[in-house]
């Protein structure tokens, strides 16, 4: 299928955070890309601004496979850091217990969404064993080391390329062994010896804690996603993604211990998109502005629509959220299914022969677009260009069925990035317990029972259906 729309010539070009240059994208092994994208901390649903990221690593996977490449994918799930630990005690149960309802809660997000699934998903807790091993090896290798607090400092000072992705200048800012970070996270004002292992403390950890060469207590939030990686996918990544928040400690500690303890470099090529905003602040609860994708969902808007909206902005341009914009990507959609809808009802047998050349021309400015670092603005431009024309040779009646079928083939190739299309021609019949479902989720968001109704989503949204809402109300359709 779609086999005349292949990409033949364009080559990928990608910024790359360590160089700070736009580079044609050379992997280890030719055809095959390995891919490490940081996932969420499951201490609380998931924000709008972690599915901006989400949303953007996604449109990567989706263009590397349009480009040819297989992708082999890891995000971990961090399910042990302060804020996990912090949950489970003030609930008063174990961190699986505590961590579990949220990282369901974040694959039905995913579902949601239309995001593709990794090829593994690897939760901290299941690597702590190797995160001890990679400990001792630093501690061998002489750059990490025990203190008196019973945790395990990295010291920045024994690896001269600290700063290398960041660009910081550390000799303006406060550095020094005699300083240490043990919070997870932190800014770049304390650029200090970070922790690896980080030292039991029972009034602060409770019961949660594992055994361990120095003692009890628990890895560091930087080196559980090194060893995840590692252990996956080699001691050299062909890309690492994630926020511009993380660039700054927590990748710059990854490249630092990573390497430190094999040799070799970490990652050739890193990706970082930029914060979301809010009605132009910083996302904030204390605001009032601060929205899980339930709480859109819960206001009536699609998974697709939210799609939609975050990622028709530039993965490196800051992205401000409003609803006036939500309400425009939900527009954008109805227009492009309605022109699927339009060229499933073409039956006629009169054809122009222009749609041919509108096509290529389409299909080629779609993917220089996305060559370009994933110029996302630009292949919607395209997408749109041939919704215009062959729409206009519709209205002309020089549209065949044939040509209508070609136009689909090539709207299925775009949407396999996009993922936001609806490419049926009608709806199949929904099961009872679906509809059951929906009408009680209704009833619900009536009642503002909130966790019912997200209850609810969830298991409509595990059943491979997702939730649409229309003028005459929520209807459920086919994933």
């Amino acid at each position: 299928m779609n086999a005349e729309f292949v990409v033949t010539q364009t080559p990928l070009k990608l910024f790359n955070t360590l160089t700070r240059n736009k580079e044609p994208l050379v992997t280890l092994e030719p055809g095959r890309v390995s891919l490490y994208t940081c996932g969420p901390t499951v201490y609380d649903f998931a924000h709008i601004g972690n599915f901006r990221t989400y949303v953007f690593e996604d449109i990567l996977r989706r263009t590397l496979q349009l480009f040819g490449y297989r992708v082999f994918q890891v995000m971990n799930i961090t399910d042990v850091d302060d804020k996990t630990i912090k949950g489970a005690i003030k609930h008063g149960v174990t961190l699986k217990q505590y961590t579990e309802r949220f990282e369901k809660a974040f694959f039905a997000d995913l579902k949601e969404l239309h995001i593709q699934p990794a090829e593994s998903y690897p939760a901290a807790t299941d690597y702590i064993p190797q995160m001890i091993e990679m400990i001792q090896k630093l501690i061998d290798r002489g750059v990490a080391y025990a203190g008196r607090d019973g945790s395990v400092y990295f010291a920045i000072s024994k690896f001269p390329k600290y700063g290398c992705l960041s660009h910081l200048k550390l000799d303006e800012l406060q550095v020094g062994a005699s300083e240490r970070i043990v919070a997870d996270e932190y800014d770049k004002d304390n650029v200090s010896d970070f922790v690896l292992w980080k030292g039991y403390d029972a009034e602060r950890d409770g019961q949660i804690y594992w055994e361990s060469p120095w003692g009890k207590g628990r890895p560091g939030w930087h080196l559980e996603c090194s060893v995840m990686a590692m252990s996956l996918l080699g001691d050299t990544l062909d890309i690492h993604c994630g926020g511009v928040d993380n660039m700054f400690p927590h990748h710059e500690n990854e490249i630092a211990q990573s390497e430190a303890c094999s040799g070799k470099p970490f990652v050739k090529v890193w990706l970082h998109s930029e914060h979301l905003v809010v009605d132009n602040k910083k996302m904030s609860k204390s605001l009032g502005n601060f929205y899980t994708l339930r709480d859109l969902l819960n206001r009536g808007f699609s998974g697709l629509q939210v799609r939609y909206l975050l990622m028709q902005t530039h993965y490196k341009t800051k992205l401000n959220f409003t609803f006036q914009g939500l309400e425009a990507a939900k527009g954008s959609l109805n227009r492009l299914n309605d022109f699927v809808k339009r060229l499933h009802g073409i039956q006629g047998t009169s054809s122009s022969g222009q749609s041919e050349a509108i096509l290529q021309r389409a299909f080629v400015n779609f993917t220089e677009a996305l060559a370009d670092d994933l110029n996302i603005s630009a292949a919607l431009a395209a997408v749109f260009d041939m919704v215009r024309e062959i729409n206009g040779l519709a209205d002309q009646n020089a549209l065949s069925e044939a040509d209508a079928k070609r136009v689909l083939s090539l709207v299925e190739r775009f949407n396999g990035v996009l993922g936001v299309i609806d490419m049926t021609p009608e709806e199949p019949e929904v099961p009872q317990e679906i509809l059951e479902a929906l009408e009680a989720r209704t009833q619900a968001r009536a009642s503002r029972n909130w966790a019912k109704a997200d209850e609810l989503r969830d298991f409509i949204t595990n059943q491979g259906y997702v939730i649409e809402d229309t003028a005459s109300g929520p209807v459920v359709k086919k994933i």
